[in-house]
């Protein structure tokens, strides 16, 4: 026999036995068990550090949109506290306007009156207006169902259809909204 085959009946009469862990194998595996565990905990921590953060992000966001939207209700409250209010001087101007209109102008007598009712309609005016209470007068202007509330249709060949040709009542708009529509008269096309 050679020393090849010495060596492979040596092995295969040995018996194979379960190789032990030594104490430095035992403390190793416990330190890798500890590193592993500590690992997992740090990556819960990491992931519930950003969850907190993401909710914290999403509550900012949700603050600013709730101060956001209070203040824009508190600014439209501001515009338009006055809308009921200036709904009940329409009337008044209204009166104003058609006294100066349907008055005797030629009247020496009448003259005073008349005077003393345009200045109490151009005092009334320009104090309204401060507030932001504007009068809509559409003459010549398209038809806008948003702002006019059209009263007849005129067959007109002088002006393009769906034009505003007369005026029958003001209407009135408050800081861009208008609280009351023009009452008018509206062109058509000539049959």
């Amino acid at each position: 026999m050679n020393h090849e085959e010495q060596k492979v009946e040596a092995m295969e009469q040995v018996e194979v036995q379960p190789v032990e862990p030594t104490d430095v194998d035992s403390e190793v595996t416990a330190e890798q068990v500890r590193i592993a565990e500590l690992e997992a905990q740090l990556e819960a921590a990491l992931l519930a550090c950003q969850e907190e953060r993401e909710r914290a992000v999403r509550a900012v966001a949700e603050m600013e949109n709730l101060r956001r939207r209070a203040a824009q209700d508190v600014e439209k409250a501001h515009k338009f506290a006055l809308e009921k209010f200036a709904g009940e001087l329409l009337p008044v101007l209204d009166n104003l306007e058609r006294a100066i209109e349907l008055a005797d102008k030629e009247s020496e007598a009448l003259k005073p009156m008349i005077e003393g009712v345009e200045l109490t309609l151009k005092s009334m005016q320009s104090g309204v207006a401060k507030f932001g209470l504007v009068a809509l007068d559409p003459t010549n202007q398209p038809f806008d169902p948003n702002a006019h509330q059209a009263m007849s249709m005129v067959p007109s060949a002088e002006v393009a259809p769906n034009t505003v040709i007369a005026v029958m009542q003001k209407g009135y708009e408050l800081n861009g909204r208008v609280i009351r529509p023009a009452m008018v008269m509206v062109s058509k096309a000539p049959a």
